[in-house]
């Protein structure tokens, strides 16, 4: 194999670090499995398509919750406001041990309270992607208040206001 042909080796944390610097939305994506609510925090999440209106999520394939999730399932999404950040650490296992999330139901899935924006969302389809999946789904609810995001960025959460 020539040198131009070799794939570079990629550092995972060089990886991470240099992704760090796109500052993006927290969510927490639940679902229902076995009458019980299941969570994890998400900043891999983006719309796809506005016509039909699609969305995606991308899961480590050992998270838990990646084995709730097929084509047909259901999942929400809430996107967390600014004073959230207990949410966010609390579904990605980091804490917060006294906290009792409470939640809204919608279509049958439930939604943080509060939160800035709500989807209520069905997989439509399912890709592999090296070491998570990702799973597109269709918005079958959608509901949003006005407030300032809770942000990630480089490891670290902040907030935004919109300048006037």
């Amino acid at each position: 194999m020539s040198e131009e042909t070799k794939k570079p080796i990629i550092d995972a944390k060089a990886f991470r670090n240099t992704l760090g610097r796109f500052a993006t939305g927290v969510t927490v994506v639940t679902t229902v499995a076995d009458d019980k609510v299941h969570g994890m925090t998400a900043s891999a999440f983006m719309s796809v398509s506005l016509d039909p209106p699609l969305v995606l999520v991308s899961v480590d394939r050992r998270a838990h919750l990646h084995s709730m999730l097929s084509e047909g399932s259901r999942y929400g999404v809430s996107i967390l406001r600014a004073d959230q950040q207990a949410y966010s650490q609390h579904f990605a296992g980091f804490g917060a041990p006294d906290l009792v999330p409470e939640f809204v139901w919608k279509e049958g899935v439930p939604l943080l309270e509060e939160a800035l924006a709500h989807l209520v969302t069905t997989v439509v389809d399912v890709h592999e992607a090296g070491d998570h999946t990702l799973f597109i789904a269709r918005i079958d609810y959608l509901n949003w208040a006005d407030g300032d995001p809770l942000l990630y960025f480089r490891g670290q959460y902040g907030d935004f206001q919109a300048k006037a």
